[in-house]
């Protein structure tokens, strides 16, 4: 039996269940069929457009999302999709301590208890020091941020665009203008889920999280 190959992202895969869930409201909520068609349509055209390299069995994996039409298909096409996830590359201790040199005394989390097929970005907090620690895979490299968590009140988060119990979080940038001083400071801040795990499981889009990650460490787009 031929191993299957990853090639679906965690927010890929999410946007993929975004849509797989406009079309099954859809079919058991609209009467007019012009109308369930047209949203048939656009999830078909959305997952395929995120997919531009696929290969054509992948695409005829994908494209089976216009057939779908009944609860059992629905969940049988996102079940299916589940083995061609990318895995997250898994971090151990020595990993995060060389990612945050400066922390001698870093808490991590049970590293054993994460499936690392639905992670986008690993995150967790200390609670002891308020600071949160976001590693995160830039070109091929794992990088790690840390910054101040504030818990604030229900806002929308800046990765996964819920509404949800959500915290600031400020981290120190390494970017520095070509003239700064040495004594140059600067602090970049966001709302973001206070939740990193809730947070993975609906993040669709890493833009602004790459965006946020390069400010940050000091990484620009080759």
């Amino acid at each position: 039996m031929v191993k299957p190959v990853p090639f679906i992202r965690n927010h890929q895969y999410n946007f993929i269940k975004k849509q797989v869930d406009l079309l099954e409201r859809a079919c058991h909520s609209v009467t007019d069929p012009k109308v369930v068609e047209s949203v048939r349509y656009n999830a078909h055209f959305n997952i395929m457009e995120a997919f531009p390299d696929a290969a054509d069995l992948q695409k005829q994996m994908l494209e089976s999302v216009s057939a779908l039409r009944t609860e059992r298909e629905f969940q049988h096409y996102l079940h299916s999709l589940e083995p061609y996830l990318t895995e997250f590359p898994e971090v151990t201790g020595k990993q995060l301590a060389k990612l945050f040199p400066k922390n001698k005394k870093l808490k991590l989390p049970d590293l054993t208890a994460i499936d690392y097929r639905y992670v986008t970005y690993f995150g967790w907090v200390d609670i002891a020091t308020n600071k949160l620690f976001i590693v995160y895979r830039l070109n091929g490299q794992l990088v790690g941020m840390e910054g101040r968590f504030i818990p604030a009140n229900k806002s929308v988060c800046f990765l996964c665009n819920r509404h949800a119990e959500v915290a600031l979080f400020s981290a120190v940038t390494k970017s520095k203008p070509a003239n700064a001083s040495p004594d140059y400071y600067k602090a970049i801040g966001n709302y973001l889920c206070v939740d990193s795990e809730v947070c993975n499981k609906h993040i669709t889009d890493v833009t602004a999280l790459e965006k946020f990650v390069r400010e940050v460490v000091g990484t620009h787009e080759s």
